[in-house]
């Protein structure tokens, strides 16, 4: 658990229009309420608030965020997008190729903040101001392989939006969010000397499958990457695949989900790709409630462990006083006590080796076009 309060020049707000220090700017603005700042002044914050939309700009990288349809993810993206929540606004992620862009579209007001690695002497130069993303917990994003310079970008730092970001980050950091968050996109959850094979499978198989994937997919509204991530953490994408308790086929169906789904034979891949697709469109149905960058890793969890098994974690977390809706309280559960229970080790190794092979195959232009 780190404090908030870990200080020092690196943890300033840095801006030529303001000399307040982000552990000063923390501690006067951490217990503000949201609704009891002053409206009656033209800033961020009131913009993010009568438009009920919270606007951010970023550049694609591993730390931030992947992305394909209307499916996102990555360290950067859920951070935004919980203070999102915090503020009750919805939230428009846009991307762009540069970090210079990225500054440029705070500058002109066309994004109320930005998530860039840009360094603080190029923020000063244009004179916007920026904290970094993690509250100074660089040790938690660097031994995950994240890259430990991103920082939040604004225009002001006197803006409310700018104070009640920086007191949100911080809070993140010491109620550790951050960890558990950094935890969950860990670079280096599959070996590096294991991509060579990985790759080798995926080039060699994927092209067999991917129209299956795609028409399956398209079918439920699911990312194809996604399903096609589950069938390789499932089989390595082997048809004939069997494990020592009798799931088979690529999607491994037990034989009780297999006649729920409508597969007569699990073996045959496209209607082992088409029932585990029908099976995941009813996890994530199950969980409907849930927000959608959350909702995947509760499908996730559920395809492996049972539904039964999921929600019982999320009455223990509810009756914790915690968010039970809330997917890093549901993965710091299975993380703190995987090494006690075998089937929450399973599903923690599960659900981060397919978020690292979807991550895989979408970064990767050979495979996507295959």
């Amino acid at each position: 658990m780190h404090s908030s309060s870990t200080s020092g020049s690196r943890l300033c707000l840095h801006s030529f229009t303001s000399s307040l220090s982000f552990k000063a700017l923390v501690l006067a603005t951490a217990f503000i309420p949201f609704h009891t700042i002053n409206a009656s002044k033209t800033n961020q914050y009131n913009t993010v608030v009568n438009s009920n939309t919270l606007t951010v700009v970023a550049v694609s990288n591993p730390t931030v965020v992947f992305k394909d349809g209307n499916f996102k993810h990555g360290f950067g993206y859920d951070l935004v997008s919980s203070y999102a929540q915090n503020l009750n606004v919805k939230l428009q992620f846009k991307t762009v190729s540069s970090n210079e862009a990225a500054l440029k579209m705070v500058q002109q007001g066309k994004a109320n903040f930005a998530m860039t690695t840009a360094s603080i002497n190029s923020i000063e130069a244009k004179h916007l101001t920026g904290f970094s993303a993690s509250c100074g917990d660089f040790n938690s994003l660097s031994k995950n392989g994240l890259n430990p310079d991103i920082n939040w970008v604004f225009k002001r730092a006197d803006d409310p939006l700018t104070e009640t970001a920086s007191g949100f980050v911080c809070q993140s950091k010491q109620n550790g969010a951050i960890q558990q968050m950094a935890s969950f996109y860990n670079r280096n959850v599959v070996k590096k000397d294991d991509w060579t094979t990985i790759q080798r499978n995926l080039s060699a198989r994927m092209p067999i499958y991917k129209a299956s994937f795609k028409k399956s997919a398209q079918q439920y509204n699911l990312d194809w990457h996604f399903l096609a991530a589950i069938g390789y953490q499932e089989s390595f994408l082997k048809p004939d695949s069997v494990s020592p308790t009798g799931v088979r086929g690529i999607m491994m169906l037990t034989n009780n989900t297999a006649r729920a789904m409508g597969v007569s034979n699990r073996v045959d891949p496209a209607q082992s790709i088409q029932g585990g697709a029908k099976y995941f469109d009813q996890m994530m149905s199950k969980y409907s409630h849930i927000p959608v960058q959350d909702r995947y890793w509760y499908a996730l969890v559920a395809y492996n462990m049972g539904p039964g098994a999921t929600d019982s974690i999320m009455k223990r977390l509810k009756a914790q006083g915690k968010n039970p809706n809330d997917w890093i309280q549901l993965y710091d559960f299975l993380n703190r006590n995987k090494a006690s229970n075998g089937r929450y080790r399973q599903a923690v190794q599960y659900v981060t080796h397919i978020r690292s092979y979807l991550e895989h195959i979408k970064s990767t232009p050979k495979l996507l076009s295959i």
